[in-house]
């Protein structure tokens, strides 16, 4: 099966749909006018069960086949929510807000589940129930933590779930995928090293915490470099250092460093974990300084199951054939990884071509890529539920 008719035809309103959402990014669990949207679109698809307000702002959706003796219901979603990105892209249909921009596709993932609930809303060739579920927060909110959390799974007795997001760097309409970790497991850290502040002419009588920092982010290094087994993955990146003063002739008296940890194994994040505590407490101790550490678990690893990858890549095969079935990991994080947690399920990539790539001020979704994740989506209803 290449791409369904029904979305060449269907093709420019989706795109309409999607560039629409781009002028009205909103950010986290605030997103009213993307919900309205979404809404308005499925009532007038003449889906009439729909349940909004679903951690603060997300919406699911059902679609009934045209018969239900499985008794089986299976899960298909989209993030919406945007970044706190300025655009820069100078399109007519660039964000209307300053400081805020659909710069990771979110806008498109909506769109084009939008899109395959429309054709499984017309044709219902199927057996049960598909379940769209459109996720608020999935930039650093959790939200789809918190659609679990409020019990969306056993609410609609999902029995499989399955995402897609957008890759740049990959041709237009591609499809990649693998077995087992995805995406990592996203931790951060804040550390305040405390010493004693003085004069800068005059560093004997103080302790200084700028030179305790610098020795700290470069022993933060040694982590991956001599902790982790060299086969496997981790990332330990400070991004963030401040003192307590600008000026040029104070020693300041607490430096503050953030940073995150990205891992794709359980116990390689435990150790990680482990090494940057004691690493950063014997370094500031060493200095004479010390220091106070909180580290945050955030996004768990994400996990695709062996069976629905083969389902999900099997699928994207007949749609855009030489699906990458075997696509390196990725460091990034993603919340759908909570939902992959409690029910069987994949997450695939579909190419976005050249361009700039996600979280970028000059990125955009491309919509040529509309109809192969359209057909994926109502393809995966029509597979697993086959009427």
């Amino acid at each position: 099966m290449p791409i369904k008719n029904r979305f060449a035809e269907t093709h420019a309103d989706i795109t309409a749909w999607r560039r629409h959402l781009h002028t009205i990014p909103e950010l986290q669990f605030d997103l009213p006018q993307t919900a309205a949207f979404v809404e308005e679109k499925l009532r007038s698809f003449g889906i009439t069960d729909i349940t909004t307000g679903v951690a603060q702002s997300g919406i699911v959706a059902v679609i009934e086949g045209k018969t239900n003796a499985s008794g089986r219901s299976i899960g298909l979603r989209a993030d919406m929510d945007a970044l706190p990105i300025t655009e820069a892209t100078g399109l007519e249909y660039a964000s209307k807000t300053p400081g805020k921009m659909h710069a990771c596709g979110h806008d498109g993932h909506t769109a084009i589940l939008l899109g395959a609930a429309q054709y499984l809303a017309e044709t219902r060739n199927f057996d049960g129930r598909a379940v769209l579920i459109f996720q608020p927060a999935e930039e650093g909110g959790g939200g789809g933590n918190v659609m679990v959390e409020e019990g969306l799974m056993e609410r609609w007795s999902i029995d499989e779930v399955y995402g897609l997001h957008n890759m740049p760097g990959h041709p237009v309409g591609a499809f990649a995928i693998r077995s087992g970790p995805l995406l990592a497991a996203a931790d951060e850290f804040d550390i305040i090293i405390t010493g004693q502040g003085g004069h800068a002419a005059a560093p004997h009588e103080a302790i200084d915490t700028n030179l305790a920092a610098a020795h700290v982010v470069v022993a933060l290094q040694s982590i991956a470099a001599r902790n982790v087994d060299p086969i496997k993955n981790a990332v330990v990146s400070v991004c963030s250092l401040r003192s307590d003063t600008d000026s040029h002739n104070v020693l300041p008296q607490t430096v503050r460093l953030r940073g995150t940890v990205r891992t794709l194994d359980a116990g390689i994040r435990d150790l990680v974990q482990d090494r940057l505590e004691a690493v950063v407490a014997h370094t500031c101790a060493a200095h004479q300084c010390t220091a106070d550490i909180v580290y945050a678990r955030g996004y768990p690893i994400t996990v695709n199951a062996d069976a629905n990858t083969a389902y999900a890549a099997d699928v994207a095969e007949n749609i855009a054939p030489g699906v990458d079935r075997d696509t390196p990991p990725i460091m990034a994080g993603e919340d759908f990884s909570y939902m992959l947690n409690q029910r069987p399920g994949a997450y695939i990539m579909l190419g976005n071509g050249d361009g700039p790539t996600v979280h970028h001020p000059m990125y955009n979704f491309n919509d040529d890529a509309i109809p192969a994740g359209c057909s994926w989506f109502a393809e995966m209803i029509e597979t697993r539920l086959p009427a």
